[in-house]
């Protein structure tokens, strides 16, 4: 994995599927993060072969539930992002994915409860000792690039020095979200503050904050001196900020989104979280077509919604006979 000049998908939960980071790449992203997956439910799965889609699949042994789902397309960029507080639980879990990944990331900046509950995700911030033990366990057993995002912290100093811990313990690259944990998104992204992480480090970083069009990946990575940037927010909005062409138009990107979730089968919340998402952005869930994604009940219910029930019908009949390419 080469973490120079690259624009990144940021890990968003929910959203970063396996057909949410397909679309990205197909308008130009070249590294895929995962949504954030705990490490407790990684290690209940088994990895299957689906056969019938062409995917690995991890599926949690006692409720038959996909937890993450990867193909051969998405090999050479797709992250494994894992939330965890223990290092041999990271480890257990990490070994079971590393093989179908191109790097495993944990996360060290979300603050939202799910992921800081037992002490994961932004509440690692304040650990430095376990930081470097998680990292240092990943590292010295995997042969895959290990890496993390974090966030601000609450001096510049402060961020540096954690950073700085981070790189010690031998990551590949380290991703900095430009906002403190009681930030909300509306709160601007600190970019000089990314840029005193970068001035302080020899190894890639990525920088993540505030990109919202095409010319904002330039902007970033010129201001801050990253290596790479990522996006989250801009990405879900309109997934083509990746396309150097500019935005292509929204519903052509909600449409291009649904096929590939019919066409990888994927989970009818995330699909119908990620377009409630894509929706909210241009319009209001209140309007004859959010109401609509509410009420729909499966793939078929949003194909229909969508104008895609001839690809729906086509992909479920062929499913059998035909590559994905194929089915595409």
């Amino acid at each position: 994995m080469d973490y120079e000049n690259k624009l990144i998908l940021a890990p968003m939960v929910r959203v970063g599927t396996l057909p949410f980071r397909l679309l990205a790449a197909q308008y130009g992203a070249d590294i895929t993060y995962g949504e954030e997956i705990i490490d407790h439910k990684v290690v209940k799965c088994e990895r299957i072969i689906n056969e019938l889609l062409a995917t690995v699949d991890f599926v949690e042994k006692s409720t038959g539930i996909v937890v993450f789902r990867t193909c051969n397309e998405e090999r050479n960029q797709v992250v494994f992002q894992m939330g965890t507080s223990n290092a041999a639980r990271a480890l257990n879990a990490a070994q079971l994915v590393c093989r179908d990944v191109s790097a495993v990331d944990i996360n060290m900046g979300c603050p939202r409860s799910f992921s800081m509950t037992g002490g994961m995700g932004a509440a690692l911030l304040s650990k430095p000792d376990l930081i470097y033990d998680i990292l240092t366990t990943l590292k010295r057993n995997l042969d895959v690039p290990i890496t993390c995002k974090i966030r601000l912290l609450k001096s510049s100093q402060d961020t540096v020095e954690l950073a700085r811990r981070i790189e010690k313990a031998g990551v590949s690259a380290l991703a900095v979200h430009g906002r403190r944990v009681k930030d909300r998104p509306k709160d601007a992204a600190k970019w000089t503050e990314i840029g005193d992480v970068v001035a302080a480090l020899s190894i890639p970083v990525i920088a993540n904050g505030d990109v919202f069009e095409y010319a904002d990946f330039e902007r970033l990575k010129s201001d801050t001196g990253a290596s790479s940037i990522m996006t989250a927010r801009g990405a879900l909005w309109n997934a083509s900020i990746f396309h150097p062409k500019g935005l292509l138009p929204w519903e052509d990107v909600k449409r291009e989104y649904l096929r590939k979730s019919i066409l990888w089968d994927n989970d009818i919340r995330s699909t119908k979280q990620t377009l409630k998402e894509m929706i909210m952005h241009y319009s209001c869930l209140e309007f004859p077509e959010g109401k609509a994604v509410n009420k729909s009940e499966n793939l078929a219910d949003l194909s229909k919604l969508y104008g895609e029930e001839d690809y729906y019908e086509f992909v479920n009949r062929n499913r059998t006979n035909l590559s994905s390419h194929e089915l595409r």
